[in-house]
């Protein structure tokens, strides 16, 4: 299992990395031309490198999501990718984004967490 658990890290990983870079892609064309809206707007942000770049990172991390999804139940591979997704994505906004959650914000992440926790000691048990 530790295996599987490393290949949805890195699904993860690979998630948060592909919402970072959109992130920065339509911060910097929002930035270099604020007046651009509509189809100009959707142009910009699917012709930027940056959102590029995410589609790519993002569809690696799909292909490997296959591989772990066919070797994990579903929803154990879900909670696991979840619980990892919603701690370093509030991670990665406060560090680069200034972006701060509330202590019952963190008290919520920490809940799913201790859910996935023990999901993947069930899945132990049964497995």
């Amino acid at each position: 299992m530790f295996r599987e658990i490393l290949l949805i890290l890195f699904v993860t990983c690979s998630t948060l990395s592909g919402q970072f870079l959109i992130k920065h892609g339509v911060t910097r064309i929002a930035q270099q031309t604020p007046g651009l809206s509509g189809l100009s707007w959707l142009f910009a942000a699917i012709t930027s490198p940056a959102v590029i770049a995410a589609v790519a990172i993002q569809g690696i991390g799909f292909l490997v999501w296959v591989v772990v999804i066919s070797r994990v139940k579903l929803g154990v591979a879900f909670g696991i990718s979840g619980a990892f997704l919603y701690v370093l994505m509030s991670i990665v906004g406060w560090w680069f984004y200034g972006e701060r959650l509330s202590n019952l914000q963190w008290c919520g992440l920490a809940m799913i967490s201790s859910g996935v926790v023990l999901l993947t000691l069930f899945e132990r048990t049964t497995g």
